[in-house]
């Protein structure tokens, strides 16, 4: 479903751009936390329960809905589990397990004067922000929501109608364009994403991951670099296209990397409900039926189960394993291709 705005409309929805970021309740990103908050959380899933308790089987208190914004006063392990990730948020409201509340934070950027011929990447600093897009008849119309810690491939400034500046975002599945406020996002700096251990023989580099143990091993020759917690995919999911969704075991090479990808079932609607993820960022692919590692904004589950296949990753590790895996990419490329470091999947 998409909703259609006139210029009017789009002035006053520009106006309450910075307000819109208050899908709440009681969060403006104009007012200062409460002094005893750890921080901000985005509900990442349709409907999420508050219980009264940290236990799945205590009294549900009330529910929250996508998108809602909700501060942190504690985060701790529960005894009550569940077993593989036992983390739990206390809320002013009760108490709410991780696996779905991302982490957010709000940061306002300075606008660049110019983007890259070709195109830059970005990424989002806010807990959300609207797109829109300019259709054959001039009306601006909602695409998707984009979310923080998202990245998107920029390829160009414009003053919107409401009289500021937004990004043009060139969709690299879809090939559509559409717009978000430009202090929104900032720039991801070349020197950010400069490849790691590049000295180091690419032979002697490869990746571990347990689907029992749901972890991710990174090794120069036998020396340990990274071990983390990730989520591999959950077997036997409804799929259109016939691809398993386990991710598939056996030993494999990189063969491409991208530093955003679009994915999901590439549809253009302003549904936030629909499976449809722009942004996804720091992707490296090792099989043919499109699996990667990448990171994850729409879930904090990591030691579970939790994809269609694909191994998802805190971005901020998803975006070091980027840098660390072969073949290297430079900082203006979509997308680099070439047989790269190994993967073996248990």
């Amino acid at each position: 479903m998409m909703e259609s705005v006139s210029r009017r409309d789009f002035l006053k929805l520009g106006s309450l751009s910075m307000a819109g970021l208050a899908f709440s309740p009681g969060y403006s990103v104009f007012e200062s936390k409460p002094r005893d908050a750890l921080g901000l959380v985005r509900v990442a899933v349709e409907q999420m329960r508050i219980f009264k308790e940290p236990s799945y089987s205590s009294e549900v208190l009330t529910t929250r809905t996508r998108d809602q914004l909700l501060y942190v006063y504690d985060k701790f392990t529960s005894p009550s589990g569940p077993e593989f990730n036992p983390l739990w948020y206390q809320l002013s409201e009760g108490f709410a397990h991780t696996a779905y509340l991302q982490p957010v934070e709000t940061q306002l950027n300075d606008i660049v004067s110019r983007v890259p011929e070709g195109g830059q990447i970005f990424e989002v600093t806010v807990p959300l922000t609207q797109s829109y897009r300019l259709t054959k008849t001039s009306n601006w119309e909602k695409l998707y929501r984009l979310y923080f810690r998202s990245t998107h491939w920029v390829t160009g400034i414009e003053t919107g109608p409401d009289g500021a500046l937004w990004y043009r975002i060139t969709d690299e599945l879809l090939f559509i364009e559409y717009y978000v406020l430009a202090s929104h996002l900032r720039p991801i700096l070349p020197s950010e994403i400069t490849p790691i251990s590049a000295r180091v023989d690419p032979g002697q580099k490869r990746v571990e991951i347990s689907i029992a143990e749901q972890r991710l091993w990174a090794y120069e020759e036998e020396q340990l670099v990274l071990d983390t917690k990730v989520s591999t995919g959950i077997p036997g999911m409804p799929t259109i296209n016939g691809i398993p969704t386990a991710t598939p075991t056996g030993s494999f090479n990189v063969m491409s990397k991208m530093p955003v990808r679009h994915m999901g079932d590439g549809r253009v609607t302003s549904d936030i409900n629909a499976y449809e993820l722009p942004g996804v960022p720091w992707v490296s692919y090792f099989h043919e039926t499109g699996v990667a590692f990448h990171g994850t904004y729409w879930h904090d589950n990591y030691g579970n189960e939790m994809s269609h296949g694909c191994v998802n990753m805190q971005p901020d590790e998803a975006k070091w394993l980027f840098r660390w895996l072969t073949p290297e990419s430079e900082p203006d490329a979509l997308i680099t291709k070439g047989y790269g470091t190994r993967i073996i999947v248990s």
